[in-house]
């Protein structure tokens, strides 16, 4: 069975961690998984979207098409499944017109609803896709890691000479802004602390060293092997519980212990006082980040933990089978419905998407 995947890039983090790593377990039921990155011309656009009738099951990540593209879609694809890891039903944090936005939660109603099958990457997305759709339509499958594909890090470096560590794209660097009190925080109790920052663009951040680092797929794991603690803040409103944790999920993949606030994901994936400390004021951070940098053995042991945590419940190993199992009863399904509305989920065969109701 083919499963064609449109998606951003080929190295976008959503679907490296999200579909590419689970690639070999769909192989083992027979769904070959096929990449094709979404074309921003038109035309184009419109060739792939028409292309999809060769597929048995078409998966949209992330992706919010305008309405018209969806019904095109959802016309060509025989079964359509809906990956989403981020509250793309609002705008982020950081927008200067605000969060809320109603032209993208009716898009990310109408694309739900045009789905067979919803893969949310945690519980709060799930809870959000199945307001529109019937709760068995929707399963969570949260971003995974495979922790062999990172070298656990040495821990030998003590007190100033210990590493902050910080990974992500330039889209996410706000959240560093917003941490600029903590960092600060963390500069006056550490003197001399550096900040690794591993990402495709340079923040300017006063208050602490910076240390740039390119980032790319091939040397991710390697930058974060050079660390010794990882850092993740992220303001606490509902876009932060839309997010899925890779971030943390690196980190601990890699053997560091991670110091973050205790809003969304974060508090699921550190463990307080086992796998790292979730800590609210800059204070807090510092004192964090001060005794972690002053015990290598005890940054080890949290890193261990850590990264044992992350195998056994953010793992591909843990998670692959499950995912397969959901997109298989959707592929298996096209061989007893071919033809007509029979490959359309019930609400759109009724009423079509329900472009114009409001949500």
């Amino acid at each position: 069975m083919r499963v064609l995947a449109l998606i951003e890039r080929l190295d976008e983090p959503c679907y490296r961690y999200r579909l590419e790593a689970f690639a070999w377990v769909m192989a083992e039921r027979g769904l070959c998984l096929e990449a094709v990155p979404l074309q921003k011309a038109l035309w184009p656009r419109i060739g792939q979207l028409l292309a999809t009738r060769h597929a048995d099951v078409v998966i949209l990540q992330r992706k919010q098409l305008p309405r018209w593209q969806l019904l095109l879609l959802r016309s060509a694809a025989k079964r359509l499944i809906y990956d989403v890891d981020d509250a793309l039903f609002q705008r982020d944090s950081y927008h200067a017109k605000g969060q809320e936005s109603w032209s993208r939660r009716r898009c990310f109603a109408a694309t739900v609803r045009a789905a067979d099958l919803v893969i949310a990457g945690n519980d709060f997305l799930k809870d959000q896709a199945a307001a529109y759709v019937e709760a068995e339509r929707v399963c969570v499958v949260p971003t995974c890691v495979e922790p062999s594909w990172y070298v656990p890090v040495e821990h030998q470096r003590v007190g100033a000479a210990a590493r902050l560590v910080w990974i992500g794209q330039h889209s996410t660097l706000p959240s560093l802004q917003c941490a600029r009190e903590h960092l600060a925080a963390v500069a006056e109790q550490v003197p001399g602390v550096e900040l690794r920052v591993v990402s495709d663009s340079t923040p300017a951040l006063p208050e602490v060293r910076v240390v740039p680092r390119r980032w790319s797929s091939k040397s991710e794991a390697a930058e974060l092997a050079q660390g010794d603690i990882g850092i993740n803040w992220l303001p606490d409103d509902t876009w932060s519980q839309g997010k899925c944790g890779l971030r943390v999920l690196q980190y601990m993949a890699a053997g560091l212990p991670v110091v973050a606030n205790p809003v969304g994901m974060n508090c699921t994936m550190v463990v307080h006082g086992e796998t790292g400390f979730l800590a609210s004021t800059p204070q807090k951070w510092a004192e964090a980040v001060a005794q972690l940098a002053a015990d290598p053995a005890l940054r080890k042991r949290m890193g261990t933990a850590g990264r044992k945590l992350a195998a056994e419940r953010f793992s591909v190993a843990a998670w692959g089978p499950r995912l397969a199992a959901s997109i298989d009863p959707v592929a298996r399904d096209i061989q007893h419905c071919r033809s007509g509305m029979a490959g359309r989920p019930a609400s759109w065969s009724k009423t079509g998407p329900r472009w114009g109701e409001r949500v």
